[in-house]
């Protein structure tokens, strides 16, 4: 496995990765077309997690309520109230990074189409798929048919719907090219997620496509159902493996990005608090993975970070270094795959799926999940309607997500409204626990953040560029 080497500049977080160059050709002179396919690779793969792991990912996990800002400190206060702008180096960062690592991806892209390199090819338009959903699902429109082409300056936005069918389209084109007649070299120790075993790629993009299809099942639910059970009837073959970036150590510049953004380049390890909000879940239903997410301690109410409370008696957050960051993990494709047989196959395997996920998610933290979902366990697989069953696979997807993938439950949460709003203040004792709560700083009244707004960056110098809409403007798919 080759070394991750991460620099962070402010909240951008950028990668590269240690290889083999040719020492006799001046990398300054090489056009894009000359980078070879698994020198740009490693960089591309790395640039995602980054972006992924670490800003979006600190965001997310604020949003989605598994932290809070600590009452000792301010680093993430405009996340937790609410007040995250056009200028904040942590949602600014995000976008041009992300874009950076999409110039990469694209060039791959383009390389490996012009040398009929098949299995770069997926590669490539798998991850630039990945990454410009998470882009959609942020910021609503993006630059995508134009976007990272040297000859256009100022890319024109495409909507978020045009975008969605776009993956699905380019993702259909990438795997409908027979891996068996791919030319020049094959993926190797370049790429740091599978080890080129495309076997699992092939998985990797549909599981993409599946969940790009469940994000419309409430805004296009005609346009969900008909491409997911495409899917199903196809018998398409999804992750039965974590795509994900390993590989971490405990040394600077080398840890997971998440731990290395917040916990070691901060120089502090008390920003991210234990949010009443999972901490009472986990608390409710003697969740044992509770004292592996936090620390021994009460919680914080969501944005109560002027609380007169010591410092000291509040769970702090967990983090590791040699983390993986998970693109897709096994038990984030087993909760989609419940949904689909719920939703479309009258929940024909649901219930294993979905025990499998958990036990998975468990499995990870060195637990046995098998009584949680044993009869009348606290998280047995519900017999009632449809909304019950619905309801115990995404909240059981938002425990999972921790540490890092707090975006995709953010975006669930919005999609379902799973976990519940809760109508009281965290304060009440009629507070349910595990149910959302405004940020008690937030700014918004009884509102919650839908987005994040475009950089100034963008803005300023894209003529192209459409009005910022506010923070509480929901996603396309948000209906």
């Amino acid at each position: 496995m080759k070394k991750i080497i991460l620099v962070l500049i402010g909240f951008g977080i950028l990668f590269s990765c240690e290889t083999q160059l040719d020492i006799n050709r001046d990398p300054d002179s090489l056009t894009p077309a000359d980078l070879a396919l698994d020198v740009e690779l490693p960089a591309s793969i790395t640039a995602v997690a980054g972006v992924q792991g670490a800003n979006w990912a600190i965001i997310g996990g604020i949003w989605s309520q598994m932290w809070a800002q600590s009452l000792s400190s301010s680093q993430y206060r405009v996340i937790d109230n609410y007040t995250l702008g056009t200028t904040d180096g942590i949602s600014t960062g995000s976008w041009n990074a992300a874009y950076d690592g999409l110039l990469d991806i694209r060039n791959i892209k383009a390389n490996a189409l012009e040398g009929e390199n098949w299995n770069y090819y997926l590669i490539a338009t798998t991850l630039e798929c990945y990454l410009s959903q998470m882009l959609v699902d942020w910021y609503g429109d993006i630059p995508y048919t134009e976007a990272n082409n040297p000859e256009i300056f100022q890319p024109n936005f495409d909507s978020g719907q045009d975008v969605y069918d776009l993956m699905i389209s380019d993702l259909d084109k990438a795997l409908g090219y027979n891996l068996g007649t791919s030319e020049g070299k094959a993926p190797g120790a370049d790429d740091l997620i599978f080890g080129g075993d495309m076997t699992n790629w092939v998985k990797f993009a549909n599981t993409l496509k599946l969940k790009i299809f469940l994000r419309q099942t409430e805004a296009r639910p005609s346009v969900a159902q008909a491409g997911i059970t495409a899917l199903l009837n196809s018998n398409a073959p999804f992750l039965d493996v974590d795509a994900s970036l390993t590989g971490f150590t405990d040394a600077p510049n080398l840890s997971n990005p998440l731990y290395e953004s917040d916990k070691r380049q901060l120089n502090t390890t008390l920003n991210l608090r234990a949010s009443t909000t999972m901490h009472s879940y986990l608390t409710a239903n003697s969740d044992e993975r509770i004292s592996l997410y936090y620390s021994p301690g009460n919680s914080l109410d969501q944005g109560d970070y002027d609380s007169t409370a010591s410092p000291s008696s509040v769970a702090v957050s967990i983090l590791h270094p040699e983390t993986p960051v998970y693109f897709i993990s096994l038990e984030e494709s087993l909760f989609m795959q419940a949904e689909a047989m719920e939703r479309y196959k009258s929940g024909s395997g649901a219930k294993a799926l979905y025990d499998a996920a958990i036990a998975e998610n468990f499995n990870k933290w060195t637990l046995d999940g098998s009584t949680y979902t044993a009869p009348s366990g606290v998280y047995e697989y519900p017999t009632g309607t449809f909304d019950d069953k619905l309801t115990a696979i995404i909240t059981q997807k938002w425990l999972a997500s921790y540490p890092g993938n707090g975006a995709e439950a953010f975006f669930e949460w919005h999609r379902t409204g799973i976990p519940a709003t809760s109508s009281v203040p965290q304060t009440d004792v009629g507070y349910v626990p595990g149910e959302f709560a405004v940020s008690v700083t937030g700014v918004l009244g009884n509102g919650f953040p839908q987005r994040l707004l475009y950089p100034n960056t963008e803005t300023s110098r894209n003529a192209n560029a459409p009005a910022v809409a506010p923070i509480t403007t929901p996603i396309w798919w948000n209906k």
